[in-house]
């Protein structure tokens, strides 16, 4: 018999049966439909969740790379030099404009020589009449070195006129000492430049009286090419570098390290510079030691007391890999991981060693092999152990939120 013959003899038993047949129909139709459409819905499910996940993946090889440290620096003339007032005066003018580059031994300003010149006039007499007594008793000494020979002068007197030749040849050397005091002085009444540079603001006006007692500041001079860079850098960071540099994993720079400048507004300089100097011991306050750099700043871009943004060249991983950040995990503790595929296409973890980064990538000096496919976009579906689908990263991801 056809179903929809046995259907509608059951719709007629309901009708002798119930005083409202069309409702009781109804319902014995959809009830069944919708338990139907539910168990489809259900094994669709767990067909999709047997599924295994798509994961990206970038492959990794080893390769050297310089390994870099960014800091934060301020610069500093390379030299700097009070330019003072050596002796006692009245100060007549200033011979330079502020703000602008002087060379060495150039006049800065002028104090008042007429003292000076007086004090060298009576030292060069005071020497002109110790020459004279000088050569009086010289002659004298001699006269008498041949009269005692003719017994027609004492002994005694021979003494005291050699005497008096000594000790006016002594005078004169003392006479000689006073007039080039003199003439010193006389030279500081013109207020040079000791460096060549850039001269400050003049920190006293003409016709102040300066240089009494103590030494006047009256300018400064300061050298700005080169130029250098303070920087601070971790102790405990050079303490990592060592052991690593220890255990072959990567190659220290030597002392002159490279060294790039970033402005403030996030411009590169144009020109590298040079590590100088690394200080021998820890500041105990802070934990980090003191470096120093240098740069060329012919065009006087870079000026003390400027923060920059330091990228310093420490050496280089021999044997390192470059994975995108978006790669790098860390567990409770803090150690860093990532996640790669095998070649039965299932999820590995791998505990690696960082060494820095490098532009958008982490340097990976341990834990990694050559040809790993790293996971880097779907992490949060990868775990280890199971079974994920592959497929190669386009670009480097952003990291997973």
């Amino acid at each position: 018999m056809p179903p929809e013959t046995r259907l509608s003899r059951s719709a007629k038993k309901c009708t002798y049966r119930h005083a409202r047949p069309a409702n009781r129909v109804v319902l014995l139709l959809v009830v069944p439909a919708a338990l139907l459409f539910a168990g489809c819905s259900s094994s669709g499910q767990k067909k999709a969740a047997a599924a295994p996940a798509v994961v990206s993946v970038v492959s990794v090889h080893p390769q050297q790379l310089p390994l870099t440290e960014q800091y934060v620096g301020r610069l500093s003339a390379y030299r700097q030099a009070n330019v003072l007032a050596r002796v006692a005066g009245v100060l007549l003018q200033r011979r330079y404009t502020e703000g602008a580059e002087v060379k060495a031994g150039q006049p800065l300003f002028e104090i008042d020589p007429s003292p000076y010149r007086a004090a060298l006039d009576a030292a060069m007499a005071a020497l002109a009449q110790a020459k004279a007594n000088a050569a009086n008793a010289a002659v004298t000494a001699q006269r008498d070195r041949v009269l005692i020979r003719h017994y027609l002068v004492s002994e005694s007197q021979l003494d005291t006129d050699e005497a008096a030749e000594r000790s006016t040849a002594a005078l004169v050397k003392q006479a000689q000492a006073n007039v080039e005091a003199a003439r010193i002085n006389l030279s500081y009444t013109d207020v040079t430049s000791p460096i060549a540079g850039i001269a400050g603001e003049q920190q006293v006006t003409e016709g102040a009286m300066v240089g009494q007692g103590t030494p006047t500041l009256l300018t400064t001079v300061e050298q700005i090419n080169p130029i250098y860079v303070n920087f601070d850098e971790p102790a405990s960071r050079q303490e990592q570098l060592t052991a690593d540099a220890q255990a072959h994993l990567i190659t220290l720079a030597p002392q002159r390290a490279q060294i790039r400048l970033t402005l403030s507004d996030g411009t590169p300089y144009g020109q590298p510079g040079a590590l100088d100097f690394r200080a021998a011991t820890v500041d105990p306050t802070t934990g980090t030691i003191a470096l120093r750099g240098v740069l060329p700043n012919a065009n006087h871009q870079l000026l003390p007391g400027m923060f920059v943004n330091v990228r310093l060249t420490v050496g280089t991983a021999d044997h390192a890999f470059l994975v995108p950040q978006a790669a790098l995990q860390r567990d409770s503790a803090g150690n860093p991981y990532v996640l790669t595929v095998s070649t039965a296409d299932t999820v590995v973890k791998k505990s690696v060693k960082t060494e820095g980064s490098s532009g958008n990538d982490w340097i990976i000096s341990r834990g990694l092999t050559d040809g790993d496919r790293v996971i880097v976009s779907g992490i949060q579906d990868a775990r280890p152990g199971a079974k994920v689908s592959p497929e190669a990263a386009r670009s480097a991801p952003a990291a997973d939120r």
